[in-house]
């Protein structure tokens, strides 16, 4: 709730709001990072950070949640491209060094999701990634 934590302020909140708005209407239907800060001087910018990395996948494939059974039913698949592509947007908040691990934790979320990528079970291609199978779309 904006309106407590910035009326208080004299920040005009439907400003604020029609800023988040026009700041987050690429990430239509997502949950974003949003931080609002405020000078002494009663200015306002608005910080939008990158979604989770559940959600560029659930949008990348397509599906509104995750498999019930991760290990049992697939609900998508995921090209190993917009893996990588998730990876380079996420690339600040990761906890990987380069690009190859980056797609190695993107695929990790996978696992969980019950998301198969280029078609194979998430673990295989990790192992492929691992073996140098996709050195050449990992180059950065």
């Amino acid at each position: 709730p904006l309106g407590p934590a910035l009326g208080p302020l004299g920040i005009n909140v439907k400003a604020v709001v029609d800023e988040i708005n026009q700041k987050t209407a690429s990430f239509n239907g997502m949950q974003v990072p949003v931080r609002v800060e405020v000078d002494d001087k009663k200015n306002f910018t608005v910080n939008v950070g990158i979604p989770p990395t559940t959600a560029l996948i659930k949008k990348e494939v397509n599906v509104e949640k995750g498999s019930p059974e991760p290990n049992l039913k697939v609900v998508g698949d995921l090209p190993l491209e917009a893996a990588v592509r998730i990876a380079r947007m996420k690339q600040h908040d990761m906890l990987s060094y380069d690009l190859k691990s980056g797609v190695k934790e993107v695929i990790g979320t996978c696992v969980s999701m019950g998301i198969n990528v280029d078609g194979k079970r998430p673990k295989d291609v990790q192992k492929a990634i691992d073996a140098g199978a996709y050195d050449k779309l990992l180059a950065e």
